[in-house]
């Protein structure tokens, strides 16, 4: 498989320096809580990230912190790079700082105050796909640069990061072909299987992975959806990866939604390589419906320990990814530690994982995948991004699969019960 090419730009390491003479001209209460900053780049949405105080000559920001990051594709370096009739000549990674207290727009109330503003013009260098340090270390940011005003540490740096890209030829719930794309052309790489059944089978040799689960549900429950499961076939035939439903999505008490509080659950397997027919679990996606001002599509990751085979063995396993997707419009789920990530701590490496992280590549570094699915009313063709250094082999790309199309399905599973489900999906077993 050919990859496509992406670069990385990734904002970090930030600190603001107030000399006395500037602070004279900020209000009084403005720097007693952190600062906060707009990172802006043309084409991409505003990000929003806190400024550390730096109080003493003596301190210095953290040089590993992260603040925000930009993935780039070749057309979106191209456009930067354009002079159109309707753009600026020079485009340009701007940060703008501002004092306030926390709580209001941004996390600063009404009263903010702008400090000033650090801008690095987008470069040739950007378009060459190569590690680019663009600029690491303080620059004065006020209004006026002659005099002693407040001054920002950044780091800001290019690194490549090529990708895989997969798209499903069809909705889910029909069976299509995954093909990987690479500019216009397309390569069949998968084939997409969906199921719907009422109950488990000994024969079958994934659903009897959780047999006992799925047998102990009550067929006299009749507003649920259970049984649903999705199989990833190779072009030669063979099953490399599965996703099935192993919790009911069920409305809540009161209420005719998939709450929170008792989610939904799909376990996403590959085969065991040490037994024939024998599948090992690599992770579980809960899925719910939430209502914020907008109906929402809520997602929760965790990967699976190895040796934790239960299928509630969420506390064996390590949140990686929490996601809201705008029910109507879509949106994207993704599992990428330098964006938001609910993760206290480092996410284990290989070393200490050992199998772990399937399929033994370290996940706890940057970009790993994403699934970009359509609003629950629209035709839905999931488009999957996978990081290249996590696919060795095209059989490491079909666990990501089986965990997009889990994603996917999970927008039907989470309607209110008072809607049917798209017809589609009703009539396709």
């Amino acid at each position: 498989m050919d990859s496509q090419a992406f670069v990385r730009l990734s904002i970090g390491s930030l600190g603001l320096r107030v000399p006395v003479a500037a602070a004279k001209a900020v209000r009084s209460d403005a720097l007693s809580s952190p600062c906060m900053c707009e990172i802006r780049l043309r084409g991409f949405p505003v990000q929003v990230a806190p400024v550390p105080l730096i109080n003493s000559p003596e301190e210095s920001p953290d040089p590993h912190s992260f603040a925000a990051s930009f993935y780039l594709e070749q057309s979106n370096v191209r456009a930067l790079l354009s002079h159109g009739c309707f753009q600026a000549a020079n485009a340009y990674l701007e940060i703008v700082v501002f004092s306030g207290r926390e709580g209001g727009h941004c996390g600063i109330s009404g009263r903010k105050q702008q400090i000033g503003t650090f801008k690095l013009q987008v470069g040739s260098e950007w378009g060459e796909g190569k590690s680019v340090l663009l600029h690491n270390g303080w620059i004065v940011i006020g209004k006026n640069k002659h005099d002693s005003g407040a001054e920002l540490h950044v780091r800001v740096r290019l690194d490549p990061d090529p990708r895989y890209v997969f798209q499903f030829e069809d909705e889910t719930t029909s069976s299509p072909q995954i093909v990987h794309l690479q500019g216009t052309s397309k390569q069949p790489i998968f084939s997409c299987k969906f199921l719907r059944e009422r109950r488990a089978t000994q024969s079958d040799p994934v659903n009897s992975y959780w047999l006992t689960s799925s047998s102990s549900q009550q067929e006299s429950e009749r507003r649920e959806r259970k049984g649903w499961r999705v199989m990833i076939h190779d072009l030669s035939g063979s099953a490399v990866a599965a996703a099935s439903m192993v919790t009911p999505f069920v409305p809540s008490t009161g209420c005719d939604r998939v709450a929170r509080s008792n989610p939904g659950a799909w376990l996403i397997l590959h085969p065991d390589p040490g037994g024939i027919e024998a599948w090992r679990p690599w992770g579980r996606l809960e899925a719910w419906r939430e209502h914020n001002g907008k109906d929402s599509i809520g997602c929760r990751f965790h990967l699976i320990e190895e040796g934790h085979c239960s299928l509630d063995a969420v506390g064996g396993g390590v949140l990686v990814s929490e996601i809201l997707i705008n029910a109507e419009k879509g949106g994207e789920f993704f599992i990428d530690t330098t964006r938001q990530t609910p993760v206290p701590t480092p996410l284990p490496s290989p070393q200490s994982s050992g199998d772990f992280v399937y399929p033994g590549h370290d996940m706890s570094c940057g970009f790993v995948m994403n699934c970009r699915v359509q609003g629950e009313s629209k035709s839905s063709k999931p488009l999957v991004h996978l990081a290249t250094r996590h696919v060795k082999c095209v059989e490491d790309a079909a666990i990501f699969m089986a965990l997009a199309a889990a994603v996917d399905l999970s927008r039907e599973a989470c309607r209110p019960f008072r809607r049917r489900l798209r017809h589609h999906t009703s009539n396709s077993f």
